[in-house]
């Protein structure tokens, strides 16, 4: 897995960049300013000219992280999709900008970093919970979704059990991968929705990935 960032023009979205690169890797307790500022041929000085703690870097890369996800996201929802590929396709994508799979971004952010995971999590939850209902509103008129489904409560409940499992020592990321949890959290959540038409689609879909 790899992180591809867009295209970089200022030395504060480069300091960014760099860091979301290394803290994808080696993971945010691990990374040091001084290791950034290594990679970057930068002093650390100059890094804290733009980021006064690391605590400050950290929360800025994991935004930047999300926004880009976020980008993407936007994206492939503008294609011709069923609700269903949508929200494979989205995994997918999301897949391909975590670098390790046994270490969750969340889980080590609210382990070490609870101020910034919370902060971020707010943020999280605004651009998600849209994008979530959404997909439930497009499922139901394509007829892969059931029509009673509260779309509101499953749009939170959805995004609650995402964030849950890989932020909870409950799903450790030396037990169970980030790939594992997201395969069977996305099967778990579209097995309750779907229509006897959305269960051929699911199945076929779970066909192709296995």
């Amino acid at each position: 897995m790899y992180f591809c960032p867009p295209i970089i023009t200022t030395l504060k979205e480069d300091i960014i960049s760099t860091a979301t690169d290394l803290f994808l890797t080696l993971g945010f307790k691990s990374v040091t300013m001084d290791d950034i500022a290594q990679k970057m041929g930068i002093s650390k000085k100059t890094i804290y000219t733009h980021f006064p703690t690391k605590s400050k870097l950290v929360e800025a890369t994991t935004l930047f992280l999300l926004e880009t996800i976020d980008s993407g996201i936007k994206k492939i929802r503008q294609k011709n999709l069923n609700a269903i590929e949508e929200l494979f396709e989205i995994k997918k994508f999301v897949m391909n900008h975590l670098k390790d799979e046994r270490s969750s971004p969340q889980f080590q952010l609210n382990k070490y970093y609870p101020k910034v995971y919370q902060n971020v999590e707010k943020h999280h939850l605004n651009l998600m919970c849209c994008s979530i209902s959404d997909n439930l509103h497009k499922g139901i008129e394509g007829g892969l979704y059931r029509d009673n489904i509260p779309v509101e409560f499953i749009s939170k409940l959805y995004f609650l059990g995402m964030t849950a499992i890989k932020g909870s020592e409950i799903f450790s990321p030396e037990e169970y991968t980030i790939k594992e949890l997201n395969d069977n959290y996305l099967e778990y959540h579209l097995r309750a929705i779907v229509t006897p038409k959305g269960f051929k689609t699911l199945k076929d879909f779970l066909t192709i990935e296995n």
